[in-house]
């Protein structure tokens, strides 16, 4: 397994667990507010039970935005070692590794620091569509593209 295809596995077991996690709280909540309606009434019961059903709206709009970063993982073929950079790229920029892909936290493969970012933040934005010996500049900072996988 290639460096570049360990990255993406971490991330994608990453926002996997992400997806278990939420939906293991929306179906707590389920079934907290199913055994909360077989107990009191009244207004206090009326209030714990429109609490429940909005923290599981939040959940359920968290949930979405997750399954959305895992599409977007799930059609990154990692194999691919492409000479300019695209979605699912892994660039090496003054020393440091960037994994074109969505907007996820920094993680260590290997000893190696990682930072994935979105192509549509500003420095996946310049990097898109260019190649090894590219130079830019982001807030007064210059980058060398020194390696594309």
């Amino acid at each position: 397994m290639t460096f570049k295809q360990k990255i993406h596995q971490y991330y994608s077991r990453m926002v996997e667990d992400r997806i278990d996690a939420f939906r293991d709280m929306i179906s707590a909540l389920t079934e907290d507010s199913k055994s909360d309606a077989k107990g009191s009434a009244g207004d206090k019961h009326e209030t714990a039970l429109s609490m429940m059903h909005l923290e599981q709206e939040k959940f359920n709009t968290k949930l979405r935005e997750v399954l959305d970063q895992k599409a977007v993982l799930d059609k990154i073929d990692a194999s691919i070692n492409a000479k300019t950079i695209a979605l699912g790229s892994l660039v090496k920029a003054n020393g440091i590794f960037l994994y074109v892909s969505l907007a996820l936290p920094k993680i260590n493969i290997e000893g190696v620091n990682v930072i994935a970012l979105s192509p549509q933040s500003p420095l996946g934005n310049k990097l898109m569509g260019n190649s090894v010996g590219f130079t830019f500049e982001i807030n007064g900072t210059k980058y060398l593209i020194e390696s594309v996988e």
